[in-house]
């Protein structure tokens, strides 16, 4: 494989920060995000998209975010990553990376937070983060990544807000 499809989605909505009495790690996805984020992972499966693997922050509303990409039919597997935690460094998930991708045959999912999963997209595509990116709750970003060193070398084929995955659109 020449290259590997990534995407990069992060997590649906989540229950407000100021309504939750746990820590921020344990806050979950509202049964509106459940709904929208179940919307947009059906939407993709039809779309045709498919992964050999989902890779998720270890955060709650990012696993369930994973598991519902998972029993949509994204991928056959969700693994935790702790490079996609809020703040996570993104050296070691290319470390990761450089490991895995010679497993890749269909790409790679990554179910993230903000600012990193944009900021990772930036790096990935310009080789620098400038925060021209913003992704919404369960939005998408599709990179084809190269083989070897993807920083700065990526290429950028899908940047889509959740209101665009919703919408009655005929397929092609």
């Amino acid at each position: 494989m020449a290259e590997l499809p990534l995407y990069l989605i992060r997590h649906g909505i989540a229950i407000d920060r100021e309504l939750f009495p746990g820590s921020d790690a344990e806050r979950y996805l509202t049964n509106q995000g459940e709904k929208k984020t179940q919307q947009i992972a059906e939407r993709l499966v039809d779309l045709g998209v498919s992964c050999d693997l989902i890779l998720s922050s270890p955060l709650v509303r990012a696993k369930q975010t994973s598991d519902i990409f998972l029993n949509a039919g994204l991928a056959d597997e969700v693994q935790i990553n702790e490079a996609l935690a809020p703040g996570g460094r993104f050296g070691d998930w290319l470390q990761w990376l450089d490991q895995w991708h010679s497993q890749a045959r269909m790409g790679l999912a990554l179910v993230g937070h903000e600012p990193d999963l944009s900021q990772w997209a930036e790096l990935l595509v310009w080789g620098s983060s400038w925060g021209g990116l913003e992704m919404k709750k369960a939005g998408v970003i599709g990179l084809h990544l190269p083989l070897g060193d993807p920083v700065g070398q990526s290429r950028l084929f899908w940047l889509t807000p959740p209101r665009f995955m919703l919408s009655k659109i005929p397929k092609i």
